[in-house]
């Protein structure tokens, strides 16, 4: 039921006096109550996706060998405790602390409906979304243009830093039911620590589908981003899709990893 993923959880607030934005009032954990996300999964070279990873203890959960995972994600946040804005995450799903054997640590996540990432980046369109996720946990937090529209058959995200275009994202609109709630355990790095932040989502209305046929990732050619994610080798053909017109989130504070 809607707003069930919120009771029992407390809330504490703090102030930003300094900040450039007129709200200065937080809570944490953030709660996001009206929301919709959509995400495609695509492989990548893990021996070339290595590089760009902060941590030695970060490993690229990997299908196959020499293959990992590549999640590109937007999201749609209606009602928050922060505002409305929009977020595209790109994120490498990960093996924290251990290497595990090809296509053993996805198996695990999956059927602890646990996942584990590093998010590699993660542009917003509000500036308290940009400043609560740099100062707070070190998120790799850009403001850029993200322009998202749900048809009745397919669904788009178009990425863009000014008029510059990154990437589009489209993804059928398939049927949906009641999906549960899922766990999203992140490790960004803040002043050289590695961090962990934990996202809790419930899906009231979630499909997920390995029929790709629809899924297209269109990347630019001169960001930064673009330069990056043309390194990786990634797949011609997402590997899985996610879709999910209707969630609530919580977004938990940053805790070190001894915290655990």
């Amino acid at each position: 039921m809607k707003g069930d993923l919120f009771k029992g959880v407390m809330q504490w607030e703090f102030n930003i006096p300094k900040a450039s934005f007129k709200k200065k009032d937080f809570k944490l954990p953030v709660f996001y109550y009206d929301n919709s996300s959509f995400t495609a999964i695509y492989t990548a070279s893990t021996k070339k996706v290595l590089p760009f990873l902060p941590d030695r203890a970060m490993h690229p959960a990997e299908l196959r060998p020499g293959r990992c995972l590549v999640a590109f994600t937007a999201f749609e946040y209606r009602k928050t405790d922060i505002d409305p804005y929009n977020e595209f995450s790109i994120a490498v799903i990960l093996s924290y602390g251990k290497r595990a054997l090809p296509g053993l640590s996805l198996l695990g996540q999956v059927r602890r409906n646990c996942f584990d990432a590093w998010v590699w980046h993660l542009p917003v369109t509000t500036e308290i979304a940009r400043y609560g996720g740099v100062e707070l946990y070190g998120y790799p937090k850009i403001l850029a243009k993200i322009g998202i529209t749900r048809g009745r058959d397919a669904a788009e995200c178009v990425l863009a830093e000014k008029k510059e275009h990154i990437l589009t994202l489209r993804v059928p609109v398939p049927a949906t039911k009641p999906g549960r709630v899922s766990r999203y355990r992140t490790y960004p790095v803040r002043e050289g620590v590695t961090l962990c932040g934990n996202v809790c989502t419930l899906h009231h209305q979630y499909a997920e589908s390995m029929n790709t046929k629809g899924v297209s990732l269109s990347l630019g050619t001169g960001h930064r981003i673009c330069r990056e994610l043309g390194s990786v080798d990634l797949s011609e053909k997402a590997l899985m899709y996610q879709y999910s017109p209707l969630n609530e989130s919580i977004l938990f504070g940053p805790r070190n990893l001894i915290d655990d």
